[in-house]
């Protein structure tokens, strides 16, 4: 069993760079914004890549980082996240099958690293819980080099996503669960098969400032 990681590249890392400042700005240029919070988050991935190439089942990750919530009246909020996230996945026979002439080392496992940038517009259904909606943009931190014995990469830079879900309040703490819908194909190799990520996240927030 084999499990292929790669580091980031110099690239990947300056379009991390200057969609975190344009964040940083969205956040704190809203002057009409009622109340600004600073906080820390993590927990746990749900993760699963569909297509023929990957085993039919969901695997466990992890993601880490950080959160700014922008009160707009009562009721809504924006709340753009920076953290870091893993997904494991099991390719599939169909995976050797499909790419044989092209894999150098036939991998079992991949391990994938991404950036991910979510800006979520939260909704307050009562002062404790609200729901949360909103696009995320991913960048891979992490390129399979090695997959391919051209050196092609297997996985695209980047994914567009759109997740939701629920957040719960209990003083400085914020217990979460979030469904994210992969809207891009990140297949890099061919059009011969679609991958695209799917996972639930859980995890706990807590307000620092």
């Amino acid at each position: 069993m084999q499990l292929v990681m790669i580091m980031p590249t110099n690239n990947n890392i300056m379009k991390a760079n200057l969609l975190l400042l344009l964040i940083a700005a969205l956040s704190f240029s809203n002057l009409n914004a009622q109340s600004i919070h600073l906080g820390i988050k993590g927990g746990a991935n749900v993760n699963k890549l569909t297509g023929q190439s990957f085993t039919d089942k969901f695997s466990f990750g992890y993601h880490i980082g950080g959160f700014i919530e922008i009160g707009i009246g009562k009721k809504l909020s924006l709340q753009p996240e920076v953290f870091v996230s893993q997904i494991k996945q099991d390719t599939s026979s169909q995976f050797r099958a499909i790419y044989n002439n092209l894999l150098g080392v036939a991998p079992s496992n991949i391990q994938l690293s991404y950036l991910n940038l979510p800006i979520l517009l939260g909704y307050k259904l009562s002062d404790q819980f609200s729901i949360q909606l909103g696009p995320q943009y991913s960048i891979l931190m992490n390129q399979n080099a090695n997959l391919l014995q051209n050196g092609k990469n297997a996985f695209k830079n980047g994914d567009f996503s759109i997740l939701g879900g629920l957040q719960l309040e209990v003083s400085k703490f914020r217990i979460y669960g979030r469904y994210v819908v992969g809207l891009n194909n990140l297949n890099d190799i061919d059009k011969m098969d679609e991958w695209k990520n799917q996972s639930l996240q859980i995890g706990i927030g807590l307000t620092i400032l």
